[in-house]
């Protein structure tokens, strides 16, 4: 099954690097998209576009690599870069729900409410909260003794594998790691749910058709993102290390990883037609110079 899973996981990178690079590169070139939506937009590509890359590319030379090792250091490398940019996501869906909020329900304020500076400070915050999870779960990891076992079997390097690896007593750890994404799950799960509450209230106000369309079409695709990420995403890491199945929650965890990634820039661009205008005017003007 390897050549065929290398095949696999190559499309899925290929699509990855293909969808997130365009979706930054389109939003940085059309002066027309450089509001705070796609602003979050283009930093929600450079997550996944970093996320993917500190798994996909090690993983594919195991596919083929007679002898499959990963060095203590690379692995906590790898650990440390996953979650950063795992949790960045996640709040930069969270942030980009406010804005929806903000853009739905105080349209006239929207503007200077989600000034460019504001914008600056909400993505500079979620990269710094992004990299305060990493340095606590990282620690909290590989603080512990692993004297026993070595193979890790999974794709690569994450928490729940590494905890059940380990020689140690892990339950303050896993202590530590259920009360962090406790909070930091709680926070999040607060702010879409009350936020969507707000947005869906206004909606209902708004008396024609084809502007409630509009709306519901906007923030189904944002929604559909963040029922992808969260689902997967908590369904790893808000249970005990019993239950963990190294063979079955390699679906999960590499969903999540590496398929959503790959879905986010489709998922946003499938309908939009701000993005589809512009990478028309994009291959116009491509089209015309050459």
């Amino acid at each position: 099954m390897q050549v065929p899973l290398f095949g696999v996981f190559l499309l899925i990178y290929g699509i990855t690097l293909l969808g997130n690079v365009g979706m930054i590169m389109l939003i940085t070139i059309d002066p027309r998209l450089h509001t705070p939506m796609y602003f979050f937009l283009r930093n929600l590509s450079v997550c996944d576009l970093w996320l993917s890359s500190t798994i996909s590319p090690k993983m594919l030379r195991n596919f083929l690599a007679k002898r499959k090792s990963i060095s203590y250091t690379a692995c906590a490398v790898q650990m440390s870069l996953s979650i950063a940019f795992a949790h960045s996501e996640g709040l930069l869906l969270t942030v980009m729900v406010y804005d929806h909020y903000v853009a739905i329900c105080n349209p006239l304020l929207y503007t200077v409410t989600m000034s460019r500076q504001l914008c600056k400070q909400l993505v500079a915050g979620v990269y710094a909260v992004g990299v305060l999870d990493s340095v606590v779960y990282t620690c909290c990891t590989f603080g512990l003794s692993f004297c026993s076992s070595n193979i890790i079997n999974h794709f690569f390097c994450e928490i729940p594998l590494l905890l059940a690896l380990s020689c140690s007593d892990t339950r303050i750890n896993e202590i530590m790691i259920f009360a962090f994404t406790m909070c930091i799950a709680v926070s999040i799960f607060v702010t879409i749910l009350l936020s969507y509450v707000y947005i869906i209230s206004t909606v209902f106000k708004i008396r024609s058709a084809e502007g409630r369309h509009k709306v519901f079409s906007t923030c189904s695709f944002h929604l559909t993102a963040v029922v992808l990420f969260f689902g997967t995403f908590l369904f790893m890491y808000l249970r005990p290390t019993s239950s963990y199945s190294m063979d079955t929650d390699k679906v999960p965890s590499v969903f999540y990883m590496l398929v959503i990634p790959m879905l986010n820039p489709l998922i946003y661009s499938l309908r939009n037609t701000e993005l589809k205008d512009a990478l028309r005017r994009a291959m116009n003007k491509f089209l015309t110079n050459y």
